[in-house]
């Protein structure tokens, strides 16, 4: 299904916006959003202006963004304009480049570089640099994580940078809320601005983890959570069927495109590369309103193998598996699953770190597409270390505790923050040293074909690519398995 009727216009008409803001050029376009340059007319500050399209995406930026109010690696949100009947527009800090850019920007000066001994740490980054970087993303996911927010699109083009090298974590439409049913908000708790708008009122917020003390709300400093403590609130909050977001019901956007494995078709092509994000599905609805959550969420070439495996019961893990994913773009500068399709990235992904089996993650057979999609046997797995070789053991250690199939194997941020990979020598570089590019990223003039460009292809279908394949019919469909 296309995008909402065109109605960014809209956003230049609306008394309440104009009287406040001066609106300039669009940055940014997507499929349910639009991101407008603005100067607000009572300090002159720059912002902004991102119009939302879909009511679901509105509701859990706003709410996400509320919550991680004062968060220093979260984006600013300092208001919005919601009425019914017309789109949601969050008034944001504006941000000029992304990571996305800044990796861009290395590979391009690596690539006129006439290119010599390599030191480690990549080209283009220092040690120092991307410890820098790291830190910053570590402290916008442990925010999120602390207040039990899951992402769910953790990529480079979604962490925003300031001026002066201040990562900041941004675009929460996919974003899901886990919370315990007594802190739901009730009507007794909802906020209402001078406008008549409402907003559920947040729970405390968890102060960042290197940014602020860390103190609850009886005063008392926080101790760092076990990776066991981590697990267990989270399989408690899956087994309550506790998501938050009553939303799902009157979402009037269906995301037309979904191939995920979930659904075993082949018609349906994820035809961009890297790019397709997806934020809702027709039957996510009923399931979450079920305690389950869509599997189709997220961009590919971060999405982490449950939910390429079509899982609906997931948690906080699936951002750390993204995080890794981006750890290692930053080492070498080049995305280390770029999957074409749902099945291309499950090959990939296996190609590195082997068949996915009961050995390596017990239980995954009980993933709802495990039984569908099966691959030969991979008898010598590349490995993390074959994708990064010029990075030391304990790089490689570090990476593989986010890059694996056990989502109970992945370390948290707040573990990784306290990795002694961050604290030793080189120590990680003042963010005033990180060097920020003047844009955002756009498309990657280095990748065979551009992103969101996949039109071309011959075939609609996931399975072309892959050769010989055998296709046995089963009691409820078909299983495939690639040879």
């Amino acid at each position: 299904m296309d995008k909402q009727p065109a109605s960014s216009w809209s956003i230049h008409t609306r008394p309440e916006i104009i009287a406040k803001y001066e609106i300039f050029e669009r940055v940014g376009s997507g499929a349910y959003a639009d991101v407008y340059r603005a100067r607000r007319l009572s300090d002159n500050l720059i912002v902004a202006l991102k119009e939302i399209f879909d009511y679901q995406s509105a509701f859990r930026e706003i709410d996400a963004l509320t919550i991680l109010s004062g968060s220093p690696n979260v984006v600013v949100m300092h208001e919005y304009f919601w009425h019914e009947d017309e789109n949601a527009v969050l008034v944001l800090e504006f941000l000029r480049s992304d990571l996305a850019a800044v990796i861009r920007d290395a590979k391009r000066k690596k690539k006129n570089k006439k290119m010599g001994e390599e030191e480690e740490g990549g080209v283009g980054f220092s040690v120092g640099e991307i410890k820098r970087w790291m830190i910053q993303i570590l402290n916008g996911v442990d925010a999120c994580h602390r207040n039990l927010i899951v992402h769910r699109d953790l990529k480079p083009g979604n962490m925003l940078i300031s001026d002066d090298g201040v990562l900041k974590l941004a675009d929460f439409g996919q974003a899901r809320i886990l919370m315990e049913p007594d802190i739901v908000a009730s009507d007794d708790n909802k906020l209402e601005d001078k406008d008549g708008e409402t907003s559920i009122e947040p729970p405390e917020v968890i102060p960042d983890y290197e940014n602020s003390p860390r103190q609850g709300s009886d005063g008392k400093e926080l101790e760092a959570m076990s990776k066991d403590e981590y697990f267990r609130q989270v399989e408690e909050l899956k087994a309550k069927q506790v998501v938050r977001d009553d939303t799902d019901k009157d979402s009037n956007v269906h995301d037309g495109d979904n191939s995920c494995l979930a659904t075993c078709t082949v018609s349906e092509m994820d035809d961009d590369l890297g790019g397709n994000s997806f934020s809702y599905d027709a039957d996510e609805a009923l399931d979450e309103r079920e305690g389950l959550m869509t599997s189709c969420v997220g961009t590919r070439w971060f999405r982490p193998p449950e939910l390429l495996y079509g899982s609906t019961m997931y948690g906080l893990e699936v951002d750390l598996w993204s995080l890794g994913c981006v750890f290692a773009e930053l080492l070498s500068l080049d995305p280390l699953f770029p999957g074409i399709s749902d099945i291309d990235q499950i090959s990939r992904v296996t190609n590195v770190l082997g068949n996915l089996n009961e050995e390596v993650w017990r239980g995954c057979v009980d993933l709802p597409d495990y039984k569908s999609i099966s691959f030969a046997k991979v008898e010598s797995p590349l490995g993390i270390e074959g994708c990064l070789p010029n990075h030391s053991g304990d790089v490689i250690s570090l990476l593989k505790k986010l890059i694996c199939y056990d989502p109970a194997s992945r370390a948290t941020a707040v573990e990784m923050l306290n990795d002694k990979y961050f604290s030793e020598e080189p120590l990680p570089v003042p963010v005033s040293e990180l060097y920020v590019p003047p844009t955002m990223s756009g498309p990657d003039e280095d990748s065979p074909r551009k992103w969101n460009d996949y039109r071309e292809m011959d075939s609609d279908s996931d399975f072309d690519d892959f050769g010989p394949m055998n296709v046995k019919p089963t009691s409820s469909g078909f299983t495939i398995e690639f040879t």
